[in-house]
């Protein structure tokens, strides 16, 4: 299977008055479409908050109920990192610096991932081709899964909105110790291959990977013996896998987003921005606490549509994609609730286990 393509945008207007109404926004408006001193603090007070837990857990040995909830405050900043300052980093829209934004992006490796593998998997390719079957790694979790339509379906997949919850918890363990590798040897994403890493490139991966080991394991386990450390990494690696799979799998695996099918000649049916629109949701867009913990993610249709805006100008510029959406008859898909993206991710699932 190749790459399919889109639709030609010659002729369409959509994309164009997009872009034209949002750069004035800001232009009016005299602002950067980067981030701002609200983000800032916000990664200063994430990023203290985890080195603070890091240090109380391993050098002063809290009392177990008291180390429990501060792996589970842990795996929360972890997802909360990812979300707000690795997210935009990794899109160039931290800072109006470059130095910043791989500062930014390159967080990421302190939580176990990798960020050169994470580029390939998420900008490059989920945000191109996404929710296309056999191209965006984002809903490739066969045979465990049945994420849409085309994808084969086994009967276990009956039950998948029941466990479907427990894999959710394994995310990042699965992430940090299995597909990142899996990626690097293949040097492919599904079947994108991956741009030729340098040996700059090669190093980070590999002293990430072991700087990781050493800070979240072997030093732990060293301070306070290997079973409280590992019930603490579990506890701490499964809330924040959870956390993680929910926010992304809410954006795009829910009832009302399309899985186009390439048609002839490998084409998508719609233009890019178009198809972008189409196969992603927002939920809870009016709860500011949701905004501020996801970084914004929760606002995906924004964000796809320009993911080098920071996404603390999000709420602003959605007004301006729904109003656009609306005069050009595109579907704009949106859950008033978080509760009810919920629901409507089960459903999608319960349906694709069995129709």
């Amino acid at each position: 299977m190749t790459t399919p393509k889109f639709k030609n945008t010659k002729g369409s207007t959509f994309h164009q008055e997009l872009k034209k109404r949002v750069q004035n926004y800001f232009t009016e408006n005299n602002i950067e479409q980067t981030g701002n001193f609200s983000l800032y603090f916000k990664a200063i007070l994430l990023w203290s908050s985890y080195i603070f837990l890091y240090v109380h857990l391993v050098f002063f040995t809290p009392a177990l109920w008291m180390a429990s909830i501060e792996c589970l405050l842990m795996g929360g900043l972890t997802a909360a990192i990812g979300f707000n300052v690795m997210h935009d980093g990794g899109h160039g829209s931290f800072s109006n610096s470059k130095f910043w934004n791989k500062i930014a992006a390159f967080s990421v490796n302190g939580l176990g991932a990798s960020m050169l593998m994470w580029n390939n998997k998420h900008n490059i390719i989920h945000h191109t081709y996404t929710n296309i079957d056999g191209v965006d790694d984002d809903i490739e979790i066969k045979p465990l899964l049945r994420m849409c339509p085309t994808q084969k379906k086994y009967k276990a997949h009956r039950f998948q909105h029941f466990y479907v919850w427990f894999l959710y918890s394994l995310l990042l363990i699965i992430w940090v110790f299995l597909t990142d590798y899996q990626k690097y040897f293949k040097q492919k994403v599904g079947i994108v291959p991956i741009k030729k890493m340098s040996m700059f490139d090669h190093f980070a991966f590999w002293i990430a990977k072991i700087g990781y080991y050493f800070m979240m394991i072997a030093l732990p386990i060293y301070m306070v013996g290997f079973t409280n450390w590992l019930v603490g990494f579990l506890i701490l690696s499964m809330f924040a896998g959870f956390v993680l799979s929910i926010v992304f799998q809410l954006a795009h695996t829910v009832e009302e987003t399309a899985f186009p099918t390439p048609v002839d000649n490998n084409n998508i049916e719609n233009e890019w921005a178009i198809h972008q629109v189409e196969t992603t949701a927002n939920f809870a867009t009016k709860n500011k606490l949701i905004s501020w913990l996801v970084g914004g993610l929760n606002f995906q249709i924004e964000h796809h549509l320009f993911p080098k805006i920071s996404h603390v100008h999000y709420p602003e510029i959605s007004k301006i994609i729904k109003k656009t959406c609306e005069e050009f008859d595109v579907k704009y898909i949106e859950y008033k609730r978080m509760r009810d993206a919920v629901i409507s991710h089960a459903l999608h699932l319960k349906k694709m286990g069995v129709s």
